[in-house]
């Protein structure tokens, strides 16, 4: 099993089946000794809780707390219309690698993101992951800080990229109108409406992206 896949996985929601598996991703890791240790405490953790508990915890931690969102851009641009443009974007990419998504996540989605990275070619899944860790390496500051175990993905996501994270602003403040326009429902009520273009996908705000392309 390819590493990306491995964080992808403890990303997601505790299910029994992602329990059941986790003796498969350990032993994934055996030649990756440095990151079997960075992720150590959260094997630990996912063990020694129940499936109830670790749900509950999960909900928590991610669904119910902004600042843990597990979206890309929700971190860097919030609600504004600078979000819809960036994952319209990354949509894009992920088509050009032949990536089919599935209607009921949005392109941001980190476990979404590191899968695409485990399934493209390494020096392409790279210079994605050195673009992305500056939000990545944000995640995983707010994680720790609020002494959640999860933040051991983010560490050892930092250790995957030789590029070095910038520090971000907070996203504007949410445009209720701009929201509506750019994500509200479409006809079936299912997905967003995102409005197309074709750009280099920014994982950044305005103004990072000349020192990211200097890391």
């Amino acid at each position: 099993m390819q590493h990306f896949q491995v964080l992808s996985a403890l990303l997601t929601y505790p299910e029994q089946e992602l329990l059941d598996a986790m003796p498969e991703f350990e032993a994934s890791l055996a030649e990756a000794p440095e990151l079997a240790a960075k992720l150590a405490p959260l094997f630990a953790f996912l063990r020694e809780h129940g499936v109830v508990e670790l749900q509950e915890n999960y909900v928590a931690t991610f669904d119910r707390n902004p600042k843990h969102s597990l979206h890309l851009f929700e971190h860097i641009h919030g609600e504004s219309r600078d979000r819809g443009q960036a994952m319209v974007d990354l949509l894009q990419e992920y088509k050009r690698y032949g990536l089919l998504m599935t209607p009921d996540e949005l392109p941001d989605y980190v476990p979404l993101f590191l899968e695409f990275l485990s399934q493209i070619e390494p020096a392409d899944a790279e210079r994605l992951l050195g673009d992305a860790i500056h939000v990545l390496a944000l995640i995983g500051d707010k994680l720790k800080s609020n002494d959640s175990t999860y933040h051991v993905v983010f560490d050892a996501l930092r250790n995957l990229t030789s590029v070095e994270p910038l520090p971000l602003t907070e996203p504007p403040v949410r445009d209720m109108d701009e929201a509506m326009e750019m994500f509200g429902p479409s006809a079936d009520g299912v997905e967003p409406l995102l409005k197309p273009g074709v750009q280099a996908v920014k994982f950044y705000p305005k103004g990072h992206s000349q020192a990211a392309a200097c890391g």
